[in-house]
């Protein structure tokens, strides 16, 4: 049984993935695509926003609007590729701002990145996805 077959969620949690701005939508869709479970399997194969733990989901909706009001100047229009971005650099990943895709502004926006620190996604002993 997949993650996402495993959890079934209340409503409300449901509405508030639903609700997600794109930029946070776009950090962890990347999140899920780019991680892999404890059988070394890709994460959004099995697991989706949808399973993550409260705590979690609340983790990235504050760390992403903390950088998207730090950096909107910066991001402009480009919310989903700024939200991938950010979860990518942030996590060292072998692209992000710094790979050309953001001229003039992709120094200041990786160096803003990697002060929030690489985190992963784990699977919780209750079927729950977190941040660790």
């Amino acid at each position: 049984m997949s993650g996402a077959e495993a959890i079934r969620l209340p409503w409300e949690r449901l509405d508030n993935v639903a609700r997600l701005d794109t930029f946070t939508a776009a950090y962890l869709e990347c999140a899920f695509w780019s991680s892999t479970d404890d059988e070394d399997q890709p994460m959004d194969r099995n697991y989706a926003i949808a399973d993550l733990a409260p705590e979690a989901l609340q983790r990235a909706i504050d760390d992403c609007a903390a950088f998207q009001a730090e950096h909107s100047d910066a991001i402009g229009d480009r919310d989903a590729q700024a939200g991938h971005d950010f979860w990518l650099t942030r996590n060292g990943h072998g692209a992000g701002f710094w790979d050309g895709d953001w001229p003039i502004v992709g120094d200041a926006l990786t160096e803003a990145a990697k002060a929030y620190g690489a985190i992963d996604l784990y699977v919780g002993d209750d079927g729950a996805v977190y941040f660790g």
